[in-house]
Parts: C-alpha cells; sequence; structure tokens
C-alpha cells in the first residue's frame, strides 16, 4: 500500500501546476485525503484537505487559488495550484487515511504519507 504523488516542478509566479497523488495496493476505502507543505526550514503544514463525501478546507494562504478533488474510482487525490506565489515554493506530500486489512474479515484506516513532490515559484 503506498501513495505516489507527482506533478511538481518550476513555474513563475501568477503560474499553475496540478499535483497528483495516487493510492495504491490492496486498499478497502480511503476516508480523507489531504495536502501538506514544507518550506526549507518550516513545519509542514496543511494546505487542503477534502472528505470522502467531498467537503473541502483550506489553509487561508490559499484559499481562493488552491482547488482540492479527488476521483475515488482512481483512488487519486489532486491540487491544483493558480496565481502561484514565490513563498509557495516547498515539498509538497499528500496524506491519505487509508482502510487496509485488519485480517478479521474487516478493515481499519491508518494515515499514509506520499514522498513529496517539490514545487518551485520562481523568476
Amino acid at each position: 500500500v503506498q501513495l505516489q504523488a507527482s506533478g511538481g516542478g518550476l513555474v513563475q509566479p501568477g503560474g499553475s501546476l496540478r499535483l497528483s497523488c495516487a493510492a495504491s495496493g490492496s486498499i478497502f476505502s480511503i476516508n480523507t485525503m489531504s495536502w501538506y507543505r514544507q518550506a526549507p526550514g518550516k513545519e509542514r503544514d496543511l494546505v487542503a484537505i477534502i472528505t470522502k463525501g467531498g467537503l473541502t478546507n483550506y489553509a487561508d494562504s490559499v484559499k481562493g487559488r488552491f482547488t482540492i478533488s479527488r476521483n475515488n474510482a482512481r483512488n487519486t487525490v489532486y491540487l491544483q495550484m493558480n496565481s502561484l506565489k514565490p513563498e509557495d515554493t516547498a515539498v509538497y506530500y499528500c496524506n491519505a487515511e487509508l482502510g487496509v486489512s485488519d485480517y478479521e474479515g474487516g478493515y481499519e484506516y491508518f494515515p499514509y504519507w506520499g514522498q513529496g513532490t517539490l514545487v518551485t515559484v520562481s523568476s
């Protein structure tokens, strides 16, 4: 069971990027999915979160610029980032609560992290 993030890169201020994060392996269900970011020398902070039912919430610093979405059929979460600023530069990590077998006929949710993808906003 793993999360695989992709889509980072170098973009100019005002530009856009779309991050993706796909869950794979023996997964019974996925609960909340989210994106965090960690800038150099700083703590990892929550950027956006989406529930299984599609409810979303965002950090104040990205409201109106970033959009989180998910495709439950593809076990994938996305982060559309528009109007990017230099202060958005960070390593972005996806996180998801994945339902895996409890070896008793059911499943239990555990948090998993993706490997991180670097977003650099610079001219």
